[in-house]
């Protein structure tokens, strides 16, 4: 299917349907963008919907302006029913299209929380659609300590709002057991139906050559050069301080070794950080090619010698399993959730989300041979192609609404 924008997409969707004889399994995500800035939900709703062939086909409702950039040639439907303008993202136009179009629909995937996208779902498929919330990490407790007043807002929506939305799910999705046991942290009144799903990413398409020129044309500074690559939103929660100072201080040890920061910074803090490199001596070491997409994204990371992530909180990270599927090792902090099994299976190193926890991660790197990192490195491709293959996470959600035959209904 082609995308389409706008509430004129709904009845040519419908028509192309109706005129499929396979009678696959039709499936609605609803999110609040599809920017891809927006990081790790709106990638895996992109990659989810690429599954179609295997038994089922997907649409996508958001609150994105129609005439939004990022929304042509997405290969699906998109319903984009906005502009929507508040961080909360309230569009009337949501619940009466839900309550229009949901008996098309075999189940309902609603992408993260603490927006209006869940209570219209709640009002409009309760008892009617059966639903499923993937939180994308939004309960993690990292949040509760690290924005104490902002937990405190959260727990006036939580009560009459976002608890019933979950309480009235068909299912809870998580995607590992690490971030099942830290969501019943967050709030102390919760009751739902939790699914831990496999989850993971699509691996590279096209020419790894191709691809890595594509990435020295937005990065020329590295090319021929070795380097280690941050791929993700420049976000305070992710360690990007922690990185750079550390980088900093293993300069000396490995003069041959770059970094590499890539992704948007929406926070504005990426001139902070460039001036922390300049005033260690590193800033012709620490390259800035902004976001990445595409074959310059999977080029960076071909091009790379590792990944690494420092991140105080981190669910799944996509970016992480599109490192794995490229054969990179990848270096993390514990609080990376899937960070203790790929240490496990040796396809990369975990060490605590501290100062001191990074600077281990790039001693530990540089301290090993040539021939143990491209060890790792296969190790990581297998890694990727045993637990990670996003596949696996479209074939599950389709076992759990086939079985979806009693939603459950509102008291």
């Amino acid at each position: 299917m082609t995308a389409s924008r706008g509430d004129l997409s709904t009845h040519a969707a419908a028509d192309m349907l109706e005129g499929d004889e396979t009678k696959l399994m039709r499936i609605l995500h609803i999110i609040g963008t599809l920017n891809p800035e927006a990081g790790g939900p709106t990638e895996s709703v992109r990659v989810l919907l690429s599954y179609g062939p295997i038994g089922y086909t997907g649409e996508v409702v958001t609150l994105d302006d129609p005439s939004a950039p990022y929304l042509s040639d997405v290969g699906f439907p998109v319903h984009a029913l906005g502009p929507t303008n508040t961080t909360y993202g309230f569009n009337a136009k949501l619940l009466p299209w839900l309550r229009a179009n949901r008996h098309r629909f075999d189940g309902v995937v609603v992408n993260g929380l603490w927006q209006y996208c869940g209570y219209a779902a709640w009002r409009a498929l309760s008892g009617n659609t059966p639903y499923v919330v993937f939180t994308h990490g939004m309960l993690d407790p990292y949040f509760r300590y690290a924005f104490p007043l902002k937990h405190i807002k959260k727990w006036l929506y939580w009560v009459p709002f976002e608890y019933r939305v979950l309480r009235d799910a068909y299912r809870v999705l998580f995607t590992s057991k690490a971030e099942k046991r830290l969501a019943e942290q967050s709030f102390s009144l919760f009751k739902w139906n939790a699914y831990v799903v496999p989850y993971g990413a699509s691996g590279p398409k096209g020419d790894p050559e191709v691809q890595r020129q594509a990435f020295f044309a937005k990065c020329p500074a590295v090319k021929d050069k070795r380097f280690l690559l941050f791929l993700g939103r420049i976000h305070r929660k992710k360690g990007c301080d922690m990185l750079i100072d550390a980088f900093a201080k293993v300069a000396a040890e490995d003069p041959t070794l770059h970094l590499v920061m890539a992704g948007p910074d929406q926070q504005l803090w990426s001139a902070k950080l460039k001036e922390s490199a300049a005033a260690t001596g590193v800033t012709d070491r620490v390259h800035w090619p902004g976001m990445l997409k595409g074959d310059a994204k999977w080029g960076s990371l071909f091009a790379s010698e590792a990944f690494i992530l420092p991140s105080h909180q981190e669910n799944f990270g996509i970016a992480v399993a599109e490192a794995l599927a490229c054969g990179r090792a990848v270096l993390l902090a514990d609080k990376v959730n899937i960070a203790e099994e790929i240490a496990d299976d040796h396809a990369g190193l975990m060490e605590l989300d501290t100062p001191d926890g990074t600077l281990n991660l790039l001693r530990r790197w540089i301290g090993m041979t040539v021939e143990e990192r491209q060890a790792m490195g296969q190790r990581a491709y297998e890694c990727f192609h045993r637990r990670y293959d996003m596949s696996e996470n479209a074939k599950a959600i389709i076992r759990l609404f086939e079985n979806a035959s009693d939603p459950i209904t509102v008291p």
